[in-house]
């Protein structure tokens, strides 16, 4: 689906979505926990609908409504194919636990996900005894358990999503594990996986991040959770309100353990006019000049971070493109040709991205099928000199489903 976004002011509130890593995490916990658990404001993008599917085909009783989603946990092995959409994160998480049963079950995937590599699933299961094999390398995957605990080494430096796998299954193995991971990036996300499983009463201690100590035979603890706003999500919101607009962004915690809230601190590295009232963000259009930020632990930030600094004056320096590679697409070269189209210069020079301010014009664009894209062009071309159409909008659902409704709530003029 293509969407025109004219040059728009945009004023007002917007709620923050809730957060998709967040919402799957807890809706793996609630699978392993025997007895209802209800999760307070889910996220029900793609990535999330995603992870339900898989929950019920291990065993789960999903009953999603409007605020809340009520999950009865049990491990009944209904289904023995496995289908994660486009989601990284749910093939990473749920592989792990898939290979607690004694069964052959196959994990696949769509779209980009197909293309991403799987090895580092396959080395990791192996080293615990589970068979796992994948198809030359990609999707599908093929595992039989029991995972029944144990050692293993694995490397962090391109994502830190199967580490969350394995500290989610681990637990209820029937022995005690040890995880050695090298290189890990990404520490935020792991502190949220830390966080969701103490509150699920699961016990795992760690050295630094470097060494992870997880007891087995645990018991996951049914309970009420709560899902936090998404930061991801949020920051092209507030990008947005710097570019060109006065936006209040609602439910944000700055106490999160979301890395991504570090956009807060470029939006006041470019001079942007940022007020934090408890979980009230307002950012309001200024002048900005570049910045140099590090954006190596919250990768996800890079598409935003894009379009706020077309709008600063002078050239901007993102370090940590080495984490852009493996996404949904070739972030690092799929920002560059579509803001290129726009009239703004990014290039690539080992870890580090520069983005020349200047005037941003109409264009047609691609999302390249990835909703982080799509996010990042419609926020540019509030304060472009013409209209941007982008291509396969509809890549937001991914993450974001209501992301265009609440920009033209806030007063965007966005066409179909």
């Amino acid at each position: 689906m293509e969407r025109s976004v004219e040059p728009s002011f945009i004023t007002g509130e917007i709620k923050a979505p809730p957060s998709k890593s967040m919402t799957q995490r807890a809706i793996a916990a609630a699978l392993l926990a025997e007895g209802e658990s209800l999760i307070v404001n889910p996220s029900y993008c793609d990535d999330s609908l995603a992870a339900m599917s898989i929950a019920v085909s291990l065993g789960a009783r999903v009953e999603p409504g409007p605020d809340s989603m009520r999950i009865t946990g049990s491990m009944e092995l209904r289904e023995t194919k496995l289908n994660c959409g486009e989601s990284g994160l749910a093939i990473r998480l749920f592989s792990p636990i898939a290979s607690l049963f004694d069964a052959e079950i196959s994990v696949t995937g769509a779209g980009s996900l197909k293309k991403r590599p799987m090895t580092m699933v396959e080395d990791a299961l192996k080293q615990f005894g589970v068979e796992c094999h994948t198809t030359g390398g990609l999707l599908p995957l093929t595992i039989r358990g029991p995972l029944r605990g144990g050692e293993c080494e694995t490397d962090g430096s391109i994502s830190s999503q199967l580490l969350t796998g394995l500290l989610m299954s681990l637990p209820v193995a029937e022995r005690d594990s040890v995880v050695k991971v090298r290189n890990l990036k990404s520490k935020p996300y792991i502190s949220m996986t830390l966080e969701v499983l103490k509150d699920f009463g699961i016990e795992v201690s760690n050295e630094n991040f470097e060494i992870f100590r997880i007891p087995g035979r645990q018991k996951y603890i049914p309970r009420k959770w709560e899902v936090e706003s998404d930061w991801s999500g949020g920051a092209f919101l507030l990008v947005a309100g710097a570019i060109n607009g006065r936006i209040k962004v609602k439910g944000l915690s700055v106490n999160s353990s979301q890395s991504d809230k570090a956009i807060i601190d470029a939006l006041q590295m470019a001079g942007a006019d940022v007020r934090v009232s408890g979980n009230d963000i307002e950012v309001s259009r200024s002048a900005m000049k570049a910045f140099e930020f590090d954006a190596t632990d919250s990768p996800d930030l890079f598409p935003p971070l894009a379009a706020l600094a077309a709008y600063c004056e002078g050239v901007t320096r993102i370090k940590g493109t080495s984490r852009l590679v493996h996404k949904e697409s070739d972030r690092a070269s799929a920002l560059c040709e579509e803001f290129g189209k726009m009239g703004i210069k990014i290039s690539v020079s080992g870890d580090f991205m520069t983005v020349g301010g200047g005037r941003v014009k109409g264009a047609h664009v691609s999302s390249h099928e990835d909703h982080r894209i799509a996010m990042a062009a419609a926020v540019a071309a509030l304060g472009a000199e013409g209209t941007i159409y982008i291509k396969d909008s509809h890549a937001i659902g991914k993450s974001y489903p209501a992301f265009f409704d609440d920009l033209v709530k806030a007063g965007a003029v966005i066409h179909e």
